[in-house]
C-alpha cells in the first residue's frame, strides 16, 4: 500500500501541482497581462496559500520565467514539427521549409496572443529574465530559422548597398562562429540575412496580433503570403 510519503506519490503530486500552476498562470496571463500577473492571485485560484507554492516558484518573476520558457519551447516545438512535416510531404526545398516555418510562426502567435506578447511584446516592468534559465529556450525559434537559412547564400539583394551588407556580416562574424550557431553552417552573410527576415516576420505578425496598423485590409492572408514570399526571396534569391 502506497503512503503519502512514497516517492512515487510525492512525484505525481508535485507534477500535478506544477501542471496546475502553469495552467492557471497562463490563464491569468491571458486575462490580466504579464505586468499584472500575481503569484498570490494564481495561488488563490488554485485553492492554495502562496507559501505552499514557494518550493515551485518563489515570486511573480519566477512564475514569469516558467511561463516564458514554456512558451518558447511550445513555439519551437510547433516550428520544428511544421518544418519536419513539410519535408515528409516531399517539400524538401529550403524555401518550402521556410514557408512552413513562417506559417507555423504566425499560426502559433495568433492562437497564443498573450504568450506571443510575453515573448516578443513590450518588456514586463521590473522583470529581468535570467539568461541561464531562458537562453536555451529563447534561442530555439531563431536557430530553427538559421538551420533553414544555412542552405541559401544568395548574392547581395538588388537595391541594397554592398558596403552596408558587408559591414552587417562583419558585425555578426563572431556570432556566426559561436558554439550555438557554428553547427548550423551559417556564413556571417547568411546570418545577417536570416536576422533581417526574422525581424520582417515578427514585425508583420506583431502588426496583426497587436492590431498596430488598424483595418488596412480584409485579406490579411494575402498580405502575409507576400511577406513570406519576400522573406524567401531574401534568403534564397
Amino acid at each position: 500500500m502506497r503512503t503519502p510519503d512514497d516517492p512515487g506519490v510525492r512525484a505525481r503530486k508535485r507534477a500535478g501541482i506544477e501542471a496546475d500552476l502553469r495552467e492557471v498562470g497562463r490563464r491569468h496571463l491571458a486575462e490580466h497581462g504579464a505586468a499584472a500577473l500575481s503569484l498570490r492571485a494564481v495561488a488563490r485560484d488554485m485553492g492554495r496559500a502562496p507559501s505552499s507554492l514557494y518550493r515551485y516558484v518563489r515570486n511573480r518573476d519566477d512564475l514569469l520565467t516558467v511561463l516564458i520558457v514554456d512558451a518558447y519551447d511550445d513555439l519551437a516545438d510547433d516550428l520544428d514539427a511544421a518544418v519536419l512535416d513539410a519535408a515528409v510531404d516531399g517539400h524538401s526545398s529550403p524555401r518550402k521549409r521556410f514557408e512552413a516555418y513562417a506559417d507555423a510562426l504566425r499560426t502559433w502567435a495568433t492562437a497564443h496572443p498573450s504568450e506571443y506578447a510575453l515573448l516578443y511584446g513590450s518588456p514586463v516592468p521590473g522583470y529581468h529574465a535570467p539568461a541561464d534559465t531562458t537562453l536555451r529556450a529563447g534561442t530555439r525559434p531563431i536557430l530553427a530559422l538559421g538551420a533553414i537559412a544555412a542552405a541559401g547564400d544568395p548574392p547581395v539583394a538588388p537595391g541594397t548597398r554592398s558596403t552596408h551588407q558587408r559591414a552587417a556580416a562583419s558585425a555578426l562574424a563572431a556570432t556566426a562562429a559561436s558554439d550555438d550557431v557554428a553547427p548550423l553552417g551559417l556564413t556571417p552573410q547568411a546570418l545577417a540575412r536570416a536576422l533581417s527576415v526574422w525581424n520582417l516576420l515578427l514585425g508583420s505578425i506583431s502588426s496583426e496580433v497587436f492590431e498596430q496598423m488598424g483595418p488596412i485590409t480584409d485579406r490579411p492572408d494575402d498580405v502575409w503570403a507576400g511577406v513570406v514570399d519576400l522573406g524567401g526571396g531574401l534568403l534564397f534569391g
